[in-house]
């Protein structure tokens, strides 16, 4: 019966009573390591935290609801959930993935998932003709993000799931950009959804958190038993803060994304900017594509300087807009890709993709928009 997604964030699916008999309407924080039996052989339905907590429950239900996914578990960083996804495969399978890719998970794969015997290899996933051909016999997943981090290309996703079907692979798609407010994945074909929770989803700079979203009951008891079992659950009072953030996603991703497709036209007319990425331009290249597949186009710019000077300029000179790593929250941030999302990107790999010392990229937050306008052209 409620079906609006502004709803759904801030009730989930309104399935309270497995969780918590009180109908409180902040849901408690349930602090505790471990949970008595009922009686000998008789269970609550929680154990142990590391397992299941009421809390946890409540968010992963909600992030179900929002993404329309058969199960969610909550990670304690959005890396640890992709970690989760990776233990789904084993020695000697393929990965296939976005070449332009969040750094922490480029780290991930060259250095930990190779290490472990997997092969990784990277591709413009915005084109089919690419994917079909770094796709060999032994790839078993491909791994997608749309819009990328941090150049904002856009991938296909339904026709990547066409290209998942004609090979048989996993298909796995990061969402942490648009979040579930905006996109929705799995409706367009994806095994599994991703996402930062740290970012929007918590979207108050305050703690960290990973999801990990199931399409089908089959993946969702294998990420379960993974969550479980290599122990990187996300704690009660990060469930909780997590939870009371998404209550206020659909408002603040609309005042973001509000802001943003301000700041990127005004961003083209300013003196030392030569480039301009967000797809919520009408020229950018994945548009239509987005705009086929999505409600919005997001919070996220980069944008190119003219010169390296300028770029510096720019990060050492904002008052307003904080210098830092992450995205998504309530306060607007500007981050160097090179220097801190990125570096272990090889300099060749960068420089073809464009992360180069010229490129910031913004995350819009929720002050006024001709504050922050202000801010980026005094910096100028």
């Amino acid at each position: 019966m409620f079906e609006h997604r502004d709803t759904r964030c801030i009730h989930g699916n309104l399935e309270r009573s497995e969780f918590e008999a009180t109908r409180a309407v902040s849901f408690p924080i349930y602090q505790t390591a471990t949970f008595g039996h009922v009686g000998f052989g008789q269970s609550s339905g929680f154990d142990y935290t590391r397992e299941t907590n009421p809390t946890r429950g409540k968010l992963e239900q909600t992030m179900s609801a929002l993404e329309g996914a058969v199960d969610t578990c909550a990670f304690s960083s959005g890396m640890a959930a992709v970690s989760a996804c990776i233990e789904l495969f084993s020695p000697g399978q393929h990965v296939l993935c976005s070449e332009d890719l969040y750094g922490g998970v480029i780290r991930l794969f060259d250095q930990i998932s190779a290490k472990n015997g997997l092969t990784v290899d990277y591709a413009d996933t915005g084109s089919a003709h690419a994917i079909e051909a770094a796709i060999t016999p032994e790839t078993a997943c491909l791994y997608i993000e749309t819009p990328s981090n941090p150049m904002m290309n856009v991938a296909d996703l339904r026709q990547c799931r066409q290209i998942a079907d004609k090979h048989g692979l996993i298909l796995i798609v990061d969402n942490t950009f648009l979040s579930p407010y905006l996109q929705n994945p799995l409706e367009l074909g994806a095994d599994l959804v991703i996402h930062s929770g740290s970012k929007f989803i918590g979207g108050h700079n305050d703690t960290i958190s990973g999801f990990v979203c199931s399409g089908s009951p089959a993946l969702a008891e294998r990420i379960r038993l993974i969550h479980k079992t290599t122990g990187a659950a996300l704690s009660p009072f990060d469930s909780w803060l997590t939870l009371r953030g998404i209550k206020t996603l659909g408002i603040r991703m609309e005042r973001q994304q509000e802001s943003a497709v301000e700041i990127a036209r005004w961003l083209r007319e300013q003196p030392g900017i030569s480039d301009v990425f967000y797809v919520g331009l009408e020229d950018h290249p994945g548009y239509t594509v987005n705009a086929s597949q999505a409600r919005g186009a997001g919070a996220m710019i980069s944008f190119r300087t003219d010169t390296a000077s300028t770029a510096r300029r720019v990060l050492e000179r904002t008052q307003l807009i904080t210098f830092a790593e992450s995205l998504g929250g309530t306060e607007s941030l500007i981050t160097y890709p090179m220097v801190q999302t990125h570096p272990d990107v090889p300099v060749a790999v960068r420089e073809r993709l464009g992360i180069t010392e010229t490129l910031l990229r913004l995350s819009v937050g929720l002050e006024n928009v001709e504050d922050l306008k202000a801010d980026i052209a005094q910096a100028l």
